[in-house]
C-alpha cells in the first residue's frame, strides 16, 4: 500500500486519470522501509563508532555531546545558585574546564534564558558522562512520546507502526538532536501539545503550551504572528501568560538581574551571530537560505524578510477560512514548515518538530482516495515531503553549492499542502452543489 503517495479512486482503472499524480507512485511503503532502514543503520552505526572511544572526546576530537557541555554547565551555576556568570562566556569556560577537564578552550554564546539553568541543575550532579547519558535518554524519550502521540491519532498510519518507527529513528533531525546534545526535544513537546490543544478546541491551552517556547523564542515566531492576524486572542493570551511565567521563575530563582542580562544579549544577537552560527550550512531557514546564496547581507535580509512574509501569508490564507476540523492536521503541519522557514535561527537540531508535520501530512495523504480531478497536488506534495525529510542530511554541500536544498524542499511543502487544501475544499464544493442539483 502506498503511505505517501496518494492512493487511486476505484475509477483509475479507467483510462489514465492518474497521468498528474504519476510523479508521486514511486514513494511506497516498501521502499521507504527500505530507505529508512538503511538510513538509521547508517546514521546510528557510524556514530555510534565514532563515539566508542575511551573518555570524553570522539574519535574526531570532539567532546562527546557537543553542545550538553554548555546546558551541563548551566545546571551547575543553577546548582551554586550563580546568576551572575550565567551571560559571561569566560567565566563560564572557567566553570566548564573544572567541571570537565576534556572541555578546556571551549567557549558557548549563552542565549538561553535563566529559568532553563533551573530545569538543567539536576543533571549537573551527575558526573559529564552519565550526565549525558541521562540527557540522552530523556530526549530519546520525549522524542518517542511525541511521535508516538500524534501516529496515535492518524488512523491512516495506525496499521504501519513498524514503518513509522523506522523513519522516526532515522529521522535526520532527530540524529542530530542526540549527536549535538541539544534542547529541541522540549521544543517538540510544546508543538505536540498545541497540536492537541488544538484538536480538543482548547486555545487558551494551546497558547499557554505556545509561550513556553519563549527558552528558543525563534520558534514561537511564526505561529505568533499566524495567530495574532487570525485574532486568536485567547491563544495568545495564554501564550502571554506562560511566558510571563517562566520568566519570572527565573526571577525568583536569580533575581531581576540576570532576565535583564539576557534581554540584553537577545538584542545584541544581530552582531553575534558569527558566533551563533559558525556554521552556517547547518541552519535550515530562509534567512540562511539567501545568507548562503548572495554575499551581500542587504540583499540577503531583504529577500528573507519577502520570502518569510510569502511563507506567512500562504499559512494564514490557509487558516484564515476555519474550515472543518478534519483539516487541523494539514493547517498545523503548514504552520509547523512556516516556523522552520520564519525562524531567524535555526539548526539542523531544530528541524526535530517537523515530526508532527511529516506524519500528519502522510496520514492525510494515506487516507484520502482522489483523482486526477480533484487533488492533482497531492503527488507533488509526497515528493517534496520525502526530500524535505532526507535534505538536512546534505546540508554540509552547502558550504561549496551556497543552496540549503532542504528549504526550498520545505517551502514546496507549504506551498503544495496549502494547494491540496484549497484542492479539497473546491472538490468538496462540488460535491456538494452536485448533492443539491
Amino acid at each position: 500500500m502506498d503511505i505517501l503517495s496518494p492512493r487511486r479512486s476505484a475509477k483509475s482503472s479507467v483510462g489514465d486519470p492518474t497521468r498528474n499524480l504519476s510523479v508521486g507512485s514511486w514513494i511506497n511503503a516498501r521502499r521507504l522501509i527500505a530507505h529508512g532502514t538503511t538510513l538509521a543503520l547508517c546514521l546510528w552505526l557510524a556514530y555510534a563508532w565514532n563515539v566508542w572511544t575511551p573518555g570524553l572526546r570522539d574519535r574526531a576530537g570532539n567532546l562527546k555531546g557537543t553542545d550538553f557541555l554548555h546546558f551541563y554547565t548551566l545546571g551547575a551555576l543553577a546548582s551554586a545558585h550563580d546568576g551572575v556568570d550565567l551571560y559571561d562566556m569566560n567565566a563560564q569556560a572557567v566553570v566548564a574546564a573544572r567541571l570537565v577537564p576534556q572541555a578546556a578552550g571551549i567557549r558557548y554564546l549563552p542565549l538561553y534564558p535563566p529559568q532553563v539553568s533551573i530545569l538543567l541543575a539536576p543533571f549537573a550532579h551527575l558526573s559529564y558522562g552519565w550526565a549525558l547519558a541521562a540527557w540522552w535518554s530523556w530526549s530519546t524519550a520525549i522524542y518517542s512520546a511525541c511521535c508516538y502521540a500524534i501516529w496515535r491519532v492518524c488512523p491512516a498510519l495506525r496499521a504501519h507502526g513498524r514503518l513509522v518507527a523506522i523513519l522516526a529513528i532515522g529521522f535526520p533531525a532527530f540524529f542530530h538532536l542526540i549527536a549535538w546534545g541539544q534542547t529541541s526535544a522540549l521544543a517538540l513537546t510544546c508543538f505536540t501539545a498545541i497540536y492537541f490543544s488544538l484538536r480538543s478546541q482548547r486555545d487558551f491551552l494551546a497558547g499557554l503550551a505556545l509561550g513556553c517556547l519563549i527558552f528558543k523564542p525563534q520558534l514561537a515566531l511564526a505561529a505568533a504572528i499566524v495567530f495574532a492576524c487570525l485574532g486568536m486572542w485567547k491563544l495568545l493570551g495564554g501564550a502571554a501568560i506562560a511566558a510571563a511565567v517562566e520568566l519570572w521563575a527565573g526571577v525568583l530563582y536569580y533575581g531581576i538581574v540576570p532576565l535583564q542580562r539576557w534581554i540584553a544579549a537577545l538584542k545584541n544577537v544581530p552582531s553575534t551571530l558569527p558566533f551563533l552560527e559558525p556554521r552556517l550550512y547547518q541552519t535550515h531557514s530562509l534567512r540562511a537560505f539567501w545568507s548562503l546564496l548572495l554575499p551581500w547581507s542587504m540583499a540577503s535580509v531583504t529577500l528573507y524578510f519577502l520570502s518569510a512574509v510569502i511563507a506567512l501569508v500562504f499559512t494564514i490564507a490557509f487558516w484564515k477560512p476555519q474550515p472543518a476540523p478534519e483539516f487541523l492536521p494539514l493547517r498545523f503541519s503548514v504552520l509547523l514548515f512556516a516556523t522552520v522557514l520564519v525562524a531567524p535561527h535555526l539548526t539542523v537540531y531544530d528541524l526535530v518538530i517537523l515530526a508532527p508535520a511529516f506524519l500528519l501530512v502522510a496520514d492525510w495523504l494515506a487516507a484520502h482516495p482522489i483523482s486526477d480531478s480533484t487533488l492533482p497536488s497531492a503527488g507533488w506534495l509526497a515528493i517534496f515531503l520525502y526530500f524535505a525529510y532526507i535534505l538536512p542530511l546534505v546540508g554540509p554541500f552547502a558550504r561549496w553549492t551556497h543552496v540549503q536544498l532542504s528549504v526550498i524542499a520545505m517551502a514546496g511543502c507549504v506551498y503544495f499542502i496549502w494547494k491540496m487544501g484549497c484542492e479539497t475544499l473546491s472538490a468538496q464544493d462540488s460535491l456538494i452543489m452536485k448533492a443539491t442539483e
